[in-house]
């Protein structure tokens, strides 16, 4: 791209979407579309990976075809074009026939700048014939690694995007994706271009998100005592299953809270309704399963928690990256426990998968177990994975609270000789109480408390055993028998570490309940900019947005995300020409909802001033009578 060409685009990208800078990376990748070439963008959720192609298709003729996998997201993403001033539009099933019908009419005309649509879609026939009288200029594949058999989550509907490329000969094409490893990214590059593209695979940090996990002790107890101390925060509570999603929001709204669940076997109406109130309003914390996901942009989601492991350490990248996506500071918890572990291998080994493919999601959740359990920086280890090497962040539970790490070995080896000693038949609580010498009626029936092994671990409580079971888990010494529901087996690993040929370092036992208690009611991390805002202000920008955003029966970020509106309340412009210059801010905001939000701050500045000399005339009136 020219010098010409490069500061047009910076130039469009103030002039329509507000920035007065790319973000990093965003730059090479549109340098790059613009230069004509394919592209595999593999970029963190939050760095504004749509501005690549939104931007390209604004500085060249033609139409810009976008493949979204929701209705939800094109919806969201079009409502946010369209208050930017871009003509754009999405053919799905959620519209009624004329409006389709309108898109169609704009598409022949030529009118439209970017079309989404799902893939579905896409591959009908008629779609075909419509697009050959269409100047397709660009072909953009968002959430690129539903392509992949090796991805978490794969759509078939995806593969056959590359009869596309038949149908528009030499279009050119940009993948994009914030979850692949070198697998899938080799999956997307063989099934969705003719020939290698040029790929940017950029950092998988997310240095805003604050990471922690925590052992499960009483998980409804653990999120409330996390959100009480969030409250008018937005945030996403996931669990593993529908029911467990509606007892929780049940909970969660008995303590005051705007709770709503999310789930598959809702009411459509209903899961649509629930979804608009968290998109529309502050303060909503939805309670969902992973149906609650890949079509949500809210911007100003300011936690997400785990009520129970996710699937995989891909899911679970992908489902923190919901939280943040405006850059400001937001928080991550996810919460563990022996029977999350054993119900995601068991969905693992009863799938219908290949086992090629069961042994990578082995793998993926053995390396998220390795997470739980990390005895360094979270943030490192979860990079390390995406084979990113890093520093300590300071900003995850570990990098902050410390962890202490001993000589495990005796540990270990005394867990796994209680796991031989029963025949490798038993469950983790059961050879807790042996090895605590709790003799119940389970260990007296078996006679284990004849074992040599009974007791040996009195010096430990029960919940520090757990944690040891969980970190030799994690580490490799033992493995879990689903067919033996559940049962502990020795791995080769394991005999190295029992018969002392090998050592095993392991974390301290953690914190007790009533410190952790503590820890997660701090009112979590808090945003310098967000801090310096007039509060007072903000929220009544805060209101008027709600406002806007109701009447037009779309988002609140579509109005204005919270960045903007936390840089109105600091930097109190009191012009349309001082506004134009706040983040976010582009001509078309600017013309459309430029006085309304001006209006509230000049009235607020009026309201200070007045109150400013109201006190300045009291204090003179008490001061002159103490002169008399």
């Amino acid at each position: 791209m020219t010098d010409d060409g490069l500061a047009a685009a910076r130039q469009t990208l103030h002039r329509v979407f507000g920035f007065a800078a790319f973000r990093a990376g965003q730059e090479e990748i549109v340098e790059a579309v613009l230069a004509g070439v394919d592209v595999l963008a593999v970029m963190p959720t939050g760095s504004g990976k749509s501005l690549c192609f939104q931007l390209p298709a604004l500085l060249r003729p033609g139409l810009t075809i976008v493949v979204s996998p929701l209705i939800a997201l094109m919806r969201d993403q079009v409502a946010q074009l369209q208050a930017l001033g871009v003509c754009a539009g999405s053919l799905n099933s959620g519209n009624d026939g004329s409006e389709n019908a309108q898109i169609r009419r704009r598409l022949m005309a030529g009118e439209l700048r970017l079309l989404y649509v799902a893939p579905e879609r896409l591959l009908r026939p008629e779609m075909e014939e419509l697009l050959q009288d269409a100047t397709v200029r660009l072909l953009a594949i968002d959430e690129a690694h539903c392509v992949s058999q090796w991805g978490h989550d794969f759509r078939p509907e995806y593969l056959a995007l590359g009869q596309v490329r038949r149908w528009l000969p030499g279009v050119q094409t940009i993948a994009l994706t914030a979850t692949a490893d070198a697998a899938t990214r080799a999956d997307i590059e063989s099934k969705l271009f003719v020939s290698p593209p040029r790929s940017f695979v950029r950092s998988f940090d997310r240095p805003n998100l604050h990471l922690a996990m925590r052992p499960k002790a009483n998980t409804r107890r653990q999120l409330a005592d996390f959100i009480a101390a969030r409250r008018q925060r937005s945030g996403i509570v996931y669990c593993a299953s529908r029911k467990r999603t509606e007892t929780l929001a049940s909970a969660l709204a008995a303590e005051g809270h705007r709770a709503l669940p999310y789930h598959a076997g809702l009411e459509q109406p209903l899961r649509a309704r629930h979804q608009d109130i968290f998109q529309q309003e502050d303060g909503v914390i939805i309670v969902a399963t992973i149906a609650f996901g890949m079509g949500i942009d809210k911007p100003d989601v300011r936690f997400v928690c785990h009520a129970d492991l996710p699937s995989s350490i891909e899911s679970y990248y992908q489902e923190i990256g919901r939280a943040g996506r405006d850059g400001l500071p937001a928080e991550t918890l996810t919460l563990h426990g022996l029977e999350d572990i054993r119900l995601r291998q068991m969905q693992i080994d009863e799938s219908e998968m290949p086992e090629e493919r069961k042994r990578i999601d082995r793998a993926r959740l053995s390396a998220l177990l390795s997470l739980c359990e990390a005895p360094r920086c979270r943030r490192q280890t979860l990079l390390a994975y995406f084979g990113e090497a890093s520093t300590p962040c300071g900003n995850c539970d570990l990098c902050q609270e410390g962890v202490t790490l001993f000589d495990g070995t005796i540990e270990a080896q005394k867990a796994m000789s209680a796991i031989l000693r029963t025949g490798q038949r038993f469950g983790t609580e059961h050879l807790v109480r042996l090895l605590t010498g709790e003799a119940d009626e389970k260990i007296r029936r078996f006679q284990h408390d004849q074992l040599p092994t009974f007791g040996v671990g009195r010096d430990r409580s029960a919940d520090d055993w757990r944690s040891i079971f969980r970190q030799i888990y994690a580490a490799g010494l033992i493995s879990l028998d689903m067919l033996e529901h559940g049962s502990w087996k020795l791995a080769e690993l394991g005999q190295n570490v029992l018969r002392g040929r090998e050592r095993i370092q392991l974390r301290a036992p953690a914190p007790r309940a009533k410190s952790q208690r503590r820890r997660d009611r701090h009112e979590g991390v808090a945003d310098p900019a967000a801090a310096a805002a007039d509060g007072v202000l903000l929220a009544a920008l805060k209101a008027l947005r709600l406002e806007l955003a109701r009447s037009q029966d779309a988002p609140a970020f579509v109005v204005f995300s919270d960045r903007t509106l936390i840089e109105m309340a600091s930097r109190h412009p009191t012009s349309l020409a001082q506004m134009r210059e706040v983040i976010g801010v582009g001509e078309a905001k600017l013309e459309r909802y430029g006085r309304a939000f001006l209006d509230v701050l000049l009235r607020h500045r009026d309201g200070h001033a007045r109150s400013a000399g109201q006190g300045g005339a009291d204090g003179a009136s008490e001061g002159g009578g103490g002169r008399t």
